[in-house]
């Protein structure tokens, strides 16, 4: 299993409504931070699949609301890959804030997919090679 924190993301007025909590689709795009900052800690650059012809298109997407964030809240994202990648990549999300209550978890499913025709492929040579230390034999 793969695990990784992602600290310090400061919620914004611009990220909540007017009762200062975090508008709901706020999530989505702290999840993304989770998941681009945990495949940068194992060595994977999005921009590197990119570059080098696969995407990432995000297939299915969960959350739950436990508590809300608020304005000026600095959140931690916590992001698992509870298995290793094949077609598809399964990241959980659990959002806490600064004083460790969890506020928010989800999910999300990306496929791998080729940039040019945009039909799902196997996860890429380098990205398996970097996670299957987290997954074992």
């Amino acid at each position: 299993m793969l695990t990784h924190d992602v600290t310090g993301i400061r919620v914004r007025y611009y990220d909540t409504d007017q009762m200062g909590i975090v508008y709901y689709g706020n999530y989505a795009r702290f999840y993304e931070i989770g998941r681009v900052e945990l495949m940068r800690h194992i060595g994977m650059d999005y921009k590197d699949l990119e570059a080098d012809g696969v995407g990432m298109p995000v297939y299915d997407m969960s959350t739950r609301f436990i508590r809300p964030a608020r304005y000026d809240d600095l959140l931690t994202v916590r992001v698992t890959v509870p298995q290793m990648p094949t077609t598809r990549m399964l990241f959980q999300y659990e959002v806490f804030n600064q004083h460790g209550h969890l506020l928010n978890t989800g999910s999300t499913t990306l496929v791998f997919v080729k940039s040019a025709t945009g039909r799902p492929c196997p996860v890429p040579p380098e990205l398996a090679t970097l996670a299957k230390p987290f997954f074992g034999e």
